[in-house]
């Protein structure tokens, strides 16, 4: 689903990401690791062709990042971390627009989501706390029932039980096949839901493998308290 090769991303004399080489299958949940600034949210923007490499190389669903990016928008399913959207647009009209601009009827996916996610369709954007926003989100990214979900810490602003009502979706998608890759902040939800996990630290991958075989909040302070 995604294949990322030396893929490296600098900002003039800015660090970005450096030499990433990562591989993610069908059906795999991978966390990916790092404090702020470490590189994963230019790691999604540039695997969605958001941003060009500097150079290496990423496929996702098999078409290039920078040539296809047009069709990988359109095929996956992405929540960026900051849920920003029109403030006098309703809710249901934000989750229509989404399902528009894809050319695609998800008024029955859409409408599951939001019962299950307690998501009120008629209050505008403006009226909506940032937990209700990043539900919106949820929704955008889902409804379309894509193969594969790139999520930019889609947990923050959530409270447990629409937390635990997102990972209810995502286990549901994973066994239907889908792929999702996410960033995070939260170690022990990467611990729980994810297969394999990759630490990043100031934009170099410094360990991935199986979550059954990392201890991920261990690791985690190894690394950046200078214990690795």
């Amino acid at each position: 689903m995604i294949e990322m090769t030396r893929l490296t991303k600098t900002y003039g004399a800015s660090r970005g990401v450096t030499d990433l080489t990562l591989h993610v299958p069908a059906g795999c949940c991978f966390g990916f690791i790092g404090p702020n600034g470490a590189g994963k949210s230019t790691t999604i923007r540039t695997l969605l062709g958001l941003i060009r490499p500097t150079s290496g190389s990423a496929a996702v669903l098999g078409l290039d990042c920078v040539r296809d990016r047009t069709a990988i928008l359109a095929q996956v399913g992405y929540m960026p971390s900051e849920a920003m959207f029109y403030p006098e647009m309703r809710v249901s009209e934000v989750i229509r627009l989404s399902a528009d601009l894809r050319k695609r009827d998800c008024r029955e996916e859409a409408a599951a989501l939001c019962q299950a996610l307690e998501l009120d369709g008629r209050k505008k954007i403006r009226e909506l706390s940032l937990g209700n926003r990043k539900k919106v989100s949820i929704v955008c990214a889902m409804q379309h029932r894509p193969a594969l979900y790139i999520l930019d810490e889609p947990t923050s602003g959530l409270d447990p039980l629409v937390q635990r009502a997102f990972w209810s979706q995502v286990e549901r998608r994973r066994g239907e096949g889908a792929a999702v890759f996410l960033s995070s902040h939260v170690l022990y939800e990467v611990q729980r839901y994810c297969d394999r996990a990759a630490i990043i630290r100031e934009g170099r991958l410094v360990v991935e493998g199986t979550t059954a075989e990392l201890d991920i909040e261990n690791r985690f302070f190894d690394y950046y308290e200078g214990r690795a």
